[in-house]
């Protein structure tokens, strides 16, 4: 039977893994980061009455700026990141995976590099990988937080075109403080220039502020958003960028034709004509993540800071074995790799019950 690596594929490809995470058929899935809570009927109404003007004129190509939807992202952004954004410093794609692989396309490739400080969202590294950019993996602190001093020191050092952030960082749920970002741009515009990233897809669920009011004055800076977590939306695949308008201009070199269909951009506008409904479940859930932290704790489990809609908890001297007999309870939980660690959603009430009770079960069993 033919295998990959038999095929003619690119060298930096062989003996790689693709991106996921379990789908199983389990009670209780809290493993991908998902909100919990389904759109409100007065929201999936509205987004059936938009779908449906756009469906009369699907014999027509969908517009490939999408203006409306860039527009109201714009407001958004201006309206709680304390900043005053222009349809032009927005650009928006299928998921935020696709904004970075444009990011990449554009800024990185083939004799370019790029840094993420690990461990990090591991997308940032395939999708590097799958443009033909190298991956230089930078350092973090024990506490999952980013060494400034080292940070610098790397990008010194190596000099890549696209610098990684992550604000809350996945797996860890850890936040930036704003200077590190003022630090690490200054280091990578004196080392080469480069592109920094800041990716805020868990900003909602923040205690921290946005780092969007870093933009003005940095044109080589991008934060990078979704509407999967916070807006509940995430089988829609709609991210977004902020930045300077000729970051705009440049990703739309290799953006393919039409990337976003009618149908996604008019549920998308649906939803943001219902953000203040949708950011009402955000405060729930913040609420959920930090009962995670304590009962946690309060069973004796490490758990780091978390900043975002999950909870990295641990220390195991097996995670795998750990992570079985949580499933074996019925609750998907999310085995990310790191040490020691495990990652759990913040779902709902009666979802979080469960993981808690399973967990103390599992504890007994362990022990």
């Amino acid at each position: 039977m033919t295998q990959i690596d038999d095929l003619p594929v690119r060298d930096e490809l062989r003996g790689q893994s693709p991106y996921g995470a379990p789908q199983l058929n389990v009670p209780v899935l809290l493993n991908t980061n998902e909100n919990p809570y389904p759109l409100p009927d007065a929201l999936v109404d509205r987004i059936a009455e938009r779908v449906a003007d756009a469906a009369r004129e699907l014999n027509r190509y969908p517009d490939r700026d999408a203006v409306e939807l860039r527009t109201r992202l714009a407001a958004y952004l201006s309206e709680t990141g304390g900043v005053t954004l222009a349809t032009g410093n927005v650009w928006a794609a299928n998921g935020s995976n696709e904004i970075i692989q444009q990011l990449l396309q554009a800024f990185g490739g083939p004799g370019r590099s790029a840094i993420g400080f690990d461990p990090s969202y591991s997308m940032h590294a395939l999708i590097a990988r799958g443009t033909g950019t190298a991956w230089i993996s930078g350092p973090r602190r024990d506490d999952y937080s980013v060494d400034v001093e080292a940070a610098v020191a790397a990008i010194a050092e190596h000099r890549p075109n696209v610098v990684f952030l992550c604000s809350p960082n996945n797996p860890t749920g850890t936040a930036l403080d704003g200077s590190v970002v003022e630090a690490v741009y200054d280091a990578a515009q004196a080392a080469r220039p480069s592109l920094v990233i800041v990716d805020e897809a868990y900003v909602e669920f923040s205690h921290h502020a946005s780092l969007l009011t870093l933009l003005d004055g940095r044109p080589n800076l991008v934060v990078t958003r979704t509407m999967s977590k916070a807006f509940g939306a995430a089988g829609l695949r709609l991210g977004y960028l902020a930045a300077d308008p000729a970051v705009v201009d440049a990703v739309q070199l290799v953006r393919l034709p039409y990337h976003l269909s009618a149908v996604t951009q008019a549920t998308a506008i649906a939803c943001l004509e219902h953000t203040e409904t949708l950011l009402g479940y955000v405060a729930e859930l913040k609420a959920q993540r930090d009962r995670l932290v304590a009962e946690l704790r309060g069973m004796g489990c490490e758990v780091t800071e978390s900043d975002a809609n999950f909870v990295q908890f641990g220390r195991f001297e097996d995670t795998h074995a750990v992570w079985q007999a949580v499933l074996d309870h019925g609750v998907l939980i999310r085995d990310n790799g790191v040490p020691g660690m495990l990652r759990v959603t913040a779902g709902t009430d009666a979802e979080n019950t469960a993981f808690l009770d399973a967990m103390r079960a599992v504890l007994k069993e362990i022990a």
